[in-house]
């Protein structure tokens, strides 16, 4: 157990991990304040040892740290991984690859959504984390040795966790499965911010054209203005100001002011000023260029269908052990309904296999769900029209 704070120190430890077959990783930072995660503490442990990182020690050089992240000869095993490789693609342009999820891996394993890294070391290893650490000061020099203790344990169990799982896949033959899964937090788009894109978080909210250019421009700019600042969103609008904003398009500093969701005194700020230009700048927008509205009936046939699909998820997910989530979303359910053809993962690969082509036969009357001993039951009929 040690805390590594000289880059002699890192170098010889990454040296050292680099010889075996995976790594553990896990990460300690703060993001309250900041738009950008602050990284503070870095974790490894291999089955031979373990040490934590002062990732803001004066004078670290991390470049160890990526390159052994790099190795391909080494896989790099985290739970729950999105903000912790958020976090190296900001700061070296690096998603370690490959990589094991051990949170996707229960899900493929059958131990449901969202599973904690605690309930998996306790289901797996009969080991209770201690999680009093948890919400201490990672920024706060010098670290505690309660707060090293912490962290180096947090990943010594994830070792054994992986082990546990990973036998778990290959039993089951599923590491295709995770495989499948990884891909998506292997591509470095899934970290790049994009403000352009920001508001797609509320497309819901849109109703007509002007709808969608207002929601654009104004979390396009509210996006771009909290990197550029690095404090959070909420510190430059709030979500309900943003989407209340939007949808009234104020094109005044007055008619923002009236608005009862916008900041206290937001029409003599630059803020206001900013806002407004954002709302002329979607009044400017042609309407041929913008994304169109799409809405999959929730009401009548296809509202029906969709929860009879949700049905046969929730049966496809307990029969074959496998989390619903993984399977399909809300969304896909939607897009099947719609589309017999719908491009959506759910109707291709191992989904297809065990919900997507029964989805199919169901939306074709080929199916039937039914109860049998208090569980959903999937009922075939021979006597099915063929249509």
């Amino acid at each position: 157990m040690s805390l590594i704070a000289t880059n002699d120190e890192l170098s010889a430890v990454a040296e050292r991990m680099a010889r075996h077959d995976f790594v553990a990783v896990d990460t300690e930072f703060l993001r309250e304040t900041t738009f950008w995660p602050r990284l503070c503490v870095v974790q490894l442990a291999t089955d031979e040892e373990a040490a934590a990182i002062d990732a803001l020690a004066d004078g670290l050089d991390l470049n160890p740290l990526f390159r052994l992240l790099a190795d391909q000869n080494v896989v790099k095993v985290f739970h729950a991984a999105r903000q912790d490789l958020e976090i190296f693609w900001k700061l070296a342009r690096l998603v370690p690859h490959p990589l094991f999820d051990t949170q996707v891996a229960a899900m493929v394993c059958g131990f449901g959504e969202q599973v904690s890294y605690g309930e998996l070391a306790q289901a797996l290893l009969g080991v209770t984390i201690d999680k009093s650490s948890r919400f201490t000061d990672w920024a706060r020099r010098p670290l505690s040795e309660a707060q090293v203790a912490y962290a180096i344990a947090d990943v010594t169990h994830l070792c054994g966790v992986y082990r546990a799982l990973n036998k778990q896949l290959e039993k089951s033959g599923r590491a295709a499965w995770l495989d499948d899964e990884m891909k998506v937090l292997d591509s470095p788009s899934t970290y790049e911010q994009h403000p352009e894109r920001a508001w797609e978080r509320f497309k819901s909210r849109a109703r007509k054209p002007r709808d969608v250019a207002a929601l654009m421009e104004l979390a396009a700019w509210r996006e771009a203005e909290a990197q550029a600042r690095d404090v959070p969103r909420g510190r430059v609008l709030k979500d309900d100001a943003l989407i209340d904003i939007a949808l009234a398009a104020p094109r005044s500093l007055e008619a923002l002011s009236h608005l009862r969701s916008a900041p206290r005194g937001v029409e003599r700020s630059a803020t206001g000023e900013a806002i407004v230009a954002a709302m002329e700048r979607a009044y400017a927008r042609d309407p041929a260029t913008l994304p169109k509205i799409e809405r999959t009936a929730r009401n009548g046939g296809a509202g029906a269908m969709v929860e009879l699909l949700k049905v046969l998820l929730k049966q496809a997910s307990e029969e074959n052990g496998v989390a619903a989530k993984m399977i399909a979303t809300v969304e896909d359910l939607e897009a099947i309904a719609a589309d017999d053809k719908a491009d959506v993962p759910a109707l291709s690969g191992w989904r297809r296999r065990v919900f997507g082509a029964r989805a199919l036969e169901l939306k074709r009357g080929r199916l039937a769900l039914t109860v049998e001993n208090g569980k959903v039951a999937v009922l075939e009929w021979k006597d099915a029209p063929t249509a």
